[in-house]
């Protein structure tokens, strides 16, 4: 089942690189009593999520305090190595944005997410989307009809929506 606005995200817990390495990252903890975006996309260091995805976010992180947003939250299928790796070369850690790796895809598949495209080497990885989230409840949900195109997933769309 696909998650819908108006929804509970389901708790799960993702990774993150702490100072001594890997350390999960309990998201109800995120959540809780707070206004945050979460986005997701295929895959780190892939073109659009690059070039496009992570820098609608970037560009749009101090609009999103001003109306309230706690935190802006990168989720990806990958491993927290490669996903502090992206954050520090796009620069998405240095603005502020929380990057966070679904190493299981076991969020993306609870949301209703996933998706594979095995001749490309994506196997249980992300569609592309971002959603507003207020105490854990979806407030908006803008889900890309492919991978390769960022547009209602883009952060100036979420933050368009927003008011």
């Amino acid at each position: 089942m696909t998650i819908k606005t108006g929804d509970t995200l389901p708790n799960a817990t993702l990774l993150t690189m702490g100072e001594e390495g890997p350390q999960e990252t309990v998201l109800a903890d995120k959540l809780e009593n707070r206004k945050v975006v979460i986005f997701g996309l295929p895959g780190a260091f892939t073109g659009t999520c690059t070039t496009a995805h992570v820098p609608s976010f970037m560009v749009t992180f101090d609009d999103f305090k001003a109306k309230g947003v706690d935190e802006i939250i990168c989720v990806s299928v990958n491993d927290p190595f490669v996903m502090k790796a992206w954050g520090e070369s796009t620069r998405a850690l240095e603005t502020g944005i929380t990057m966070l790796a679904d190493a299981e895809s076991e969020f993306t598949t609870a949301i209703g997410m996933n998706f594979s495209a095995a001749p490309v080497g994506f196997v249980n990885r992300s569609k592309r989307y971002a959603m507003l989230v207020d105490n854990g409840i979806v407030t908006i949900l803008n889900e890309e009809e492919g991978p390769g195109v960022c547009e209602v997933s883009a952060g100036e769309t979420l933050l368009a929506a927003m008011g």
